[in-house]
């Protein structure tokens, strides 16, 4: 039986640490959304600029390359494992650039998804090229799909029209990327900003909806689940995302935190008032099985 790594005391976030492959055939739990941020490959001695500094671009061990036929591999069994995870009508995003992003779109429809847009992530705030060789990369992408062609999806249209002002929500986004807020735990060297998985959460989930990560990191989607009243069970290999993870949904047992993220949130438009959960509650009705 499975052990979680952390539980939130409210049981609507769950921590499990270890390799995806290995933990999700452990259980027989299906989820309203996943969102999966995989590793794109990239940790080859690249080099980039941050806070006016040159850095290199490497993650860690779990972000090196391989060969063209080890990602596809890669890619295609987890794309299965989650599949298998997935109510009828649930819907998972995939976030990436063009190094990978092209590959998964081809896997999920060959494993039978369905492809229901590609968001185009426009950051506002990039790093600048410092090759001076090419144009600056400013974007990456989001692949949006449901488990079945034939079953209709969740959308929440209404909502997603309504943080728009009143017009139809287009598939590119201009959102910044991770905030100095967003790192008062600690950060993760490809952590996703708030915003960004706020607007994809309030767009596909209802209230209480179960929400899965299988590369959790430091659980970005967790902590904009639950501050939207939905739940969440994240999956990390690297101990010390696991611990970062616990560390930042600790910190929302603040309610001046929680208040201060969520004010933040709103204030960035990408909130709803009468869809974000004001006050912290009990979960009830179906619950993780370890």
């Amino acid at each position: 039986m499975l052990v979680p790594f952390y539980k939130s005391d409210d049981r609507a976030f769950t921590i499990v640490h270890g390799d995806c492959f290995d933990v999700l055939p452990q259980f027989d739990f299906k989820f309203d959304m996943i969102f999966a941020d995989p590793p794109y490959f990239l940790s080859n001695g690249g080099i980039s600029y941050q806070a006016g500094k040159v850095v290199c671009v490497d993650k860690g061990e779990w972000d090196k390359g391989g060969t063209p036929e080890f990602i596809m591999e890669f890619n295609r069994k987890w794309l299965t494992l989650c599949r298998e995870k997935l109510k009828d009508n649930g819907t998972i995003w995939i976030s990436g650039t063009h190094h990978n992003i092209f590959s998964i779109a081809n896997l999920l429809t060959e494993l039978g998804y369905k492809i229901l847009n590609v968001i185009t992530w426009a950051k506002t705030n990039p790093p600048p090229n410092i090759s001076c060789r090419f144009f600056t990369y400013s974007t990456e992408f989001i692949l949006w799909a449901r488990k079945s062609p034939k079953v209709p999806h969740k959308y929440n249209y209404e909502l997603m029209k309504a943080i728009n002002e009143g017009k139809q929500m287009t598939d590119v986004w201009r959102l910044p990327a991770i905030g100095r807020w967003e790192k008062s735990c600690g950060k993760h060297p490809t952590q996703k900003p708030l915003a960004l998985l706020t607007r994809i959460i309030l767009a596909s989930t209802d209230e209480h909806d179960w929400i899965l990560d299988p590369f959790a990191g430091s659980s970005t989607t967790g902590i904009a689940a639950n501050l939207c009243g939905r739940r969440f069970l994240g999956i990390e290999n690297e101990l010390d995302f696991a611990n970062l993870s616990r560390r930042r949904r600790e910190e929302l047992d603040d309610r001046k935190i929680m208040t201060e993220y969520r004010n933040r949130l709103h204030d960035l438009d990408f909130t709803h008032k009468h869809n974000v959960v004001e006050e912290s509650q009990e979960y009830y009705g179906l619950d993780l099985p370890f």
